[in-house]
């Protein structure tokens, strides 16, 4: 009785979860680029993207320091 009761709470469980196959929404450029607060897909793009021209900066200032001393 109990596992009747079980498989049919997870195949009530598996008809609500998405197919395997499902494929995301497109995301628009404009989407991607648009500033906004919080954990979110775009907030976590903009960070990348200014921790990679940190790092460059960073790098550019140090290659350019080490020269101007020899």
């Amino acid at each position: 009785m109990a596992s009747a009761k079980a498989s049919a709470t997870a195949s009530a469980n598996t008809s609500q979860a998405e197919p395997a196959n499902a494929q995301p929404e497109p995301v628009t450029s404009s989407e991607l680029n648009a500033w906004r607060r919080g954990f979110t897909p775009q907030a976590e793009i903009w960070n990348g993207r200014l921790a990679m021209l940190g790092l460059s900066l960073g790098l550019a200032v140090l290659l350019i320091a080490r020269l101007s001393l020899h």
